[in-house]
Order: C-alpha cells, then sequence, then structure tokens
C-alpha cells in the first residue's frame, strides 16, 4: 500500500572503495557484494549527527531496495601491526585485575586483512513517513558527521542524495531511477539496456539478511536481526541505440574486421 503520508529516499552510493561488512569483526573484516541496512542506517545517522548510543527504532522500520548499478571488483588489504615500543601484542586473555596479558609465548606481529569493493556504484531507495524522509534528506545534503559508503575510510564519490520521489513501490522506484554507473562503465555497454541484480526488503521475501542493527553504541556492541529480502532483476535503457544489424563486409574476398579487443570491451 502506498499513500500521500509516505515518501521515498533515493541514495547513489558511489566511491573508489566502499566496504559493507556486517558481522565480520576482528582482523578479518570482509564485504558484502552489497550495502547493508546497517551501513545505510549507519550513513543516515551521520548525516542527522545521532549520537552513537541513540536510539534507532525510527530508521530500522524504513523499507530498503537496493540496486546494483556498477558491481565493482574486490580488493584484499593486507596489514601487519606491531607495538611501537617493541613489547609482545595482547592477547585475548586477561589477569584477575580484568586486564589483558602480553601474548606467551611472544608474538611481537600481527596480520589484520580487511576487504572492500572498487569501483562500485549503487542505488538505494528508503520508504518511510515522509516527515522523518524530509529530514533525512536534508541531513544528507547537509550532514553533521561526514558520509561514509560502510567504513571511515570510504567517503562517497559526489552528492549522495538523488532526492525524494512520491510514495510508491521501491520496485517501481528502482525500475524509474536512471542508471547510474561510471563514465568507464556506460562506454562499455554495447546494447541500448542493460540488466541488473537488485534486492527488495518484503515481509513475504524468501530469503533472509542478519543486518538489521539494534544500536551502534560502542560500549553495548551492535547485535543484528533479520529481515525479508526478495531478489529481483531490472532492465534500464544505457542511452545507446543498438544496431539493428551489422554492416555488411564490403571488403576483398577473405577480409574480415576481426577485432579482439572489442570482446573485452575497449
Amino acid at each position: 500500500m502506498t499513500g500521500t503520508d509516505h515518501a521515498v529516499l533515493v541514495l547513489r552510493l558511489a566511491a573508489p572503495l566502499q566496504s559493507w561488512g556486517g558481522l565480520s569483526r576482528y582482523n578479518r573484516r570482509e564485504t558484502r557484494p552489497q550495502p547493508t541496512k546497517s551501513g545505510i542506517l549507519g550513513l543516515l545517522s551521520a548525516a542527522e549527527g545521532r549520537a552513537r548510543e541513540a536510539p534507532l527504532t525510527d530508521l530500522v522500520d524504513l523499507q530498503l531496495g537496493v540496486r546494483v548499478d556498477q558491481p565493482g571488483t574486490l580488493l584484499r588489504d593486507y596489514h601487519t601491526y606491531s607495538d611501537y615500543r617493541g613489547l609482545p601484542l595482547l592477547s585475548a586473555k586477561t589477569n584477575a585485575k580484568g586486564q589483558q596479558t602480553r601474548t606467551t609465548p611472544p608474538k611481537y606481529t600481527g596480520v589484520t586483512q580487511r576487504f572492500y569493493l572498487q569501483d562500485a556504484v549503487f542505488v538505494a531507495a528508503l520508504r518511510g513517513p515522509k516527515a522523518l524522509m524530509q529530514g533525512l534528506e536534508e541531513a544528507v545534503r547537509n550532514p553533521v558527521f561526514p558520509l561514509c559508503l560502510g567504513r571511515r575510510s570510504c567517503p562517497p564519490t559526489g552528492p549522495v542524495s538523488l532526492g525524494l520521489r512520491t510514495d510508491t513501490q521501491l520496485k517501481d522506484v528502482l525500475e524509474e531511477v536512471p542508471w547510474q554507473a561510471g563514465s568507464h562503465r556506460r562506454r562499455q555497454a554495447r546494447s541500448a539496456t542493460v540488466t541488473l541484480e537488485a534486492t527488495i526488503e518484503d515481509p513475504a521475501g524468501d530469503q533472509l539478511a542478519v543486518d538489521v542493527p539494534d544500536t551502534f553504541d560502542l560500549k553495548t556492541g551492535t547485535r543484528f536481526g533479520r529481515r525479508a529480502v526478495r531478489h529481483l532483476w531490472v532492465t534500464l535503457p544505457t542511452g545507446h541505440t543498438q544496431p539493428a544489424h551489422p554492416a555488411a563486409d564490403t571488403g576483398p574476398a577473405g577480409a574480415c574486421d576481426h577485432d579482439p579487443f572489442a570482446l573485452l570491451g575497449w
């Protein structure tokens, strides 16, 4: 059901690097192939200037849809770390006073791995009460805290907000917003249309996403709830005209227009 008391906020999530980690922690921080609800609500909270311990009850009920306009590629960032004083690293164990103990046998170098999406572009649509969405759209255009795409080291490229839309189904919004891929990807397109992957939050959906945060409070940590989602594909125009038929070969016998690089989109 739709009505005049609701609206849809559309966001463009694009950056050289994004990382939507979800449940991954400690020394291996993975990324999911699409933005998580937790990550997007974190971006909105930063835009509004919410304190980490502030309640999220008004945000977690927003209905989310995500479209993959440019999937990007996976990057693994490999790090080593050590104590600058030359001391052994701390272990996970604690003493009677609750203080972390040093590793035994002593370990002086640790390894951490972080994963990112390179050159990805997503369109996110959030549906909720009109007054709330108007406030969020204004906050995204004039954020209190810097915006980031999953991690603080991943600032967005260009404006994030694509504006508010009158209340409608998320599927319709994702089918109407023009293709947001980068210029290089758009030049690679050969046909008049492109088919993009999308997911929509739907109580009747047959898949579960575990990415609904209860809080961003660092003292208590975040526990993630589940939401039902539905997977679909949407087809959009690329802006290119598709030739009806290849031109006939008018060269000498045996000649051909063989271009192996065309297969790579170059």
